[in-house]
């Protein structure tokens, strides 16, 4: 077994992970036990606002809200994975003149505030495209800016002489990007992308500050806020709605993960792949 980035631990420090990692998970654990010790002193396990949840109105706002939820974060992936591709291409680009702005454009939009960029876009432009509109555009433009990062980094992780092979026997950039780089660079990439598809789920809760709908049903914090007005149940209500968005991110990361497996089994790159792509790309070219 070989590491890269660091030494394989020995016995020693094999058996100081164990006693760390244990450590820590009895750490997590007590600090959950006091504050669940907390919450039982100050009355929130009791029945009454546990009960509200049991009612089947509620239980179809809480699930209109978060199909809102995956609706807003559906569409504005769906954006953001183009965007980032035309963005990576723009950023690997030969030329100058659309490296540099391209280069501009992702920086800021990757370095400003999600929820500025919210804001901004709902206040400047909110009377076109709509609260929906303003949600989904900011969120396609940041996540459209992550997201060429990661292309980027995928292409640039694969080993260089697998493009140098290309070049050698004639092809052109686009072929060797086509042909060689992306169908490799596209396992690399594939858990920063899921990560990210997560972290645009979560985003979406931003947008309850401009109180955006879907079809006329609220989100899934705005449709919490309800039921806490009503019941006056703020903290089983803000357990239940983290619950909710916790399921949603692990059943993503789990069809992530999924996908993952059976891309390592069915798209292994081999020497005799990499030639038999050189060889249809080279029988082009002539």
């Amino acid at each position: 077994m070989s590491a890269v980035l660091y030494d394989v631990p020995g016995p020693r420090g094999r058996r100081r992970g164990i006693v760390g990692t244990v450590l820590g998970t009895v750490l997590v654990l007590a600090v959950l036990g006091l504050v669940l010790r907390q919450f039982e002193r100050s009355g929130q396990f009791v029945a009454e606002y546990w009960t509200p949840f049991l009612d089947p109105g509620i239980q179809r706002l809480l699930l209109r809200g978060a199909g809102a939820t995956l609706t807003a974060a559906a569409t504005s992936i769906l954006l953001a994975v183009p965007l980032g591709v035309l963005l990576a291409a723009g950023r690997l680009s030969d030329h100058a003149a659309l490296r540099v702005p391209v280069t501009l454009f992702v920086e800021f939009f990757r370095a400003i505030p999600l929820l500025l960029l919210i804001l901004f876009i709902f206040l400047g432009f909110g009377a076109d495209v709509g609260r929906f509109g303003s949600l989904v555009l900011a969120l396609a433009l940041y996540n459209g800016s992550v997201l060429s990062e990661i292309f980027r980094a995928g292409i640039a992780a694969v080993p260089r002489g697998q493009s140098e092979a290309g070049y050698a026997v004639g092809m052109r950039k686009t072929q060797v990007m086509r042909a060689i780089l992306v169908p490799q660079a596209r396992r690399i990439m594939l858990p920063a992308i899921v990560s990210q598809c997560v972290v645009t789920l979560k985003d979406t809760s931003l947008g309850y500050v401009i109180s955006y709908t879907i079809g006329g049903h609220e989100e899934l914090l705005r449709a919490g806020q309800l039921i806490y007005n009503n019941h006056g149940n703020i903290v089983p209500t803000i357990i239940v709605i983290a619950a909710i968005y916790i399921a949603m991110n692990s059943a993503l990361s789990a069809f992530a993960s999924y996908l993952q497996r059976r891309s390592s089994r069915t798209g292994k790159a081999t020497p005799a792949d990499l030639t038999t792509a050189l060889v249809a790309a080279n029988r082009d070219l002539v």
